[in-house]
């Protein structure tokens, strides 16, 4: 049975953090919209901000969609699930944004993650998203799977951009700064890294 709770904190908040993987889903406004399902992994890469609020590292990739998506309704669910230990799924259904680098809260929200070097990893925003619905489930369902290691072949991939190379990898693929559905998506060109 579901459990709705108030605020993320104890145990439920150890769980989020413990994870090595979690799930981000949002979709356009538009019926016939492109729904996207997203697994973000690299741990360290998000953050409980309060009993209200998580946060997540947003890295270079193939696509903006929920970057697209968030900047048009906001809407995002994230779930994490438990591959290892007792069965446990979270859900946070809330509101979310994509904080930019030029956004006088990134330098503040970035120090909630201090074992990423996000210089390594083309680091294009912090999604920050406040919660309107906190909900956990058995997850009876969920195989038990090992968590080995994070891969490195993000960071090494990425650790040879710079501001203006990771702009010209960006303006080269179809669906950074417009969605699958037209959306307007990340704002190119990307403000610089802020120096920190």
């Amino acid at each position: 049975m579901g459990k709705t709770h108030e605020r993320i904190d104890g145990r439920l908040r150890t769980f989020i953090e413990e994870q090595p993987l979690f799930f981000t889903a949002t979709a356009p406004l538009s019926g016939d919209g492109t729904i996207n399902l997203s697994p973000k992994g690299l741990r360290g890469s998000w953050a409980v901000l309060d009993g209200h609020t998580v946060a997540y590292l947003d890295f270079a990739g193939s696509n903006a969609e929920t970057v697209a998506h968030l900047r048009e309704n906001g809407r995002i669910t994230l779930m994490w699930c438990a591959f290892t230990g007792p069965p446990n799924i979270v859900r946070v259904h809330g509101r979310g944004e994509p904080v930019f680098r030029d956004d006088p809260r990134f330098t503040t929200l970035a120090a909630h993650f201090p074992d990423i070097d996000t210089s390594q990893h083309g680091l294009r925003a912090i999604i920050v998203v406040r919660a309107e619905l906190i909900r956990d489930t058995c997850g009876y369902a969920v195989p038990f799977m090992t968590y080995d290691a994070d891969r490195d072949l993000h960071a090494k991939r990425f650790a040879r951009e710079d501001d203006a190379s990771l702009d010209r990898y960006f303006a080269g693929k179809d669906h950074v700064a417009t969605s699958i559905d037209g959306l307007p998506g990340l704002p190119l060109p990307l403000p610089p890294t802020p120096v920190a």
